[in-house]
């Protein structure tokens, strides 16, 4: 039975020895290359072919859900499994948004991971038990607008809201408005939880 075959894709060059030496040990599955960023990614996976690209999540430059969806948009029929070890469940879901078929954690056991790589490689949608607890416990945040993402920055910046209004140079019950929109998209109560919320699931790049 021909293995699975596997480009694996990770920033940190230890892990990726790491996880190659580990499927090393498994004959239904063979690593056919390994890279450490998004754009070596892609090429390789072009020029690879493999079945499943693993896929890390938090990569420089370009992370795993910018690098799934360039992937996608020039081979559709590529199967992304996610592999990370972020706690929250936004990059996960943006992840699964752009196209990727399953995530799993990096803690993950060998059984797992391969059921996973085996999945994936059908076509079908993979997420662990622990993802899917973390999607159950913390529901991603809905997409916020541009002018949503402004006054959520502002707000981290400690502005007030005279202050804001004189940033964006709109009114001051328009800056109310958008504040009473932005804190119901976020399901939260007021700016300290907003900013608590934005800072946690990293929301703003600052």
């Amino acid at each position: 039975m021909k293995p699975t075959t596997i480009l694996l894709v990770d920033d940190h060059a230890v892990m990726r020895m790491g996880l190659v030496s580990l499927l090393e040990t498994c004959r239904d599955v063979e690593v056919i290359g390994d890279t450490g960023d998004g754009e070596s990614a892609i090429r390789k996976a072009l020029k690879l072919r493999p079945d499943v690209v693993i896929m890390d999540l938090m990569m420089p430059e370009m992370d795993g859900v910018e690098t799934t969806r360039r992937l996608l948009e020039k081979w559709p029929e590529a199967n992304v499994l996610v592999l990370t070890t972020f706690a929250t469940s936004d990059g996960i879901s943006r992840a699964l948004e752009a196209g990727a078929k399953g995530a799993i954690l990096k803690n993950s056991d060998l059984k797992g991971l391969r059921a996973a790589i085996h999945d994936v490689a059908e076509g079908k949608r993979h997420c662990s038990a622990e993802v899917e607890q973390i999607m159950t416990d913390d529901p991603p945040i809905p997409e916020l607008s541009l002018r949503q993402l402004e006054i959520l920055n502002s707000i981290v910046r400690g502005l007030s809201n005279p202050d804001i209004a004189r940033q964006l140079g709109i009114s001051l019950p328009m800056v109310k408005e958008h504040l009473t929109s932005l804190f119901a998209k976020l399901g939260v109560a007021n700016r300290t939880e907003a900013v608590a919320l934005a800072l946690r699931k990293q929301l703003l790049k600052i």
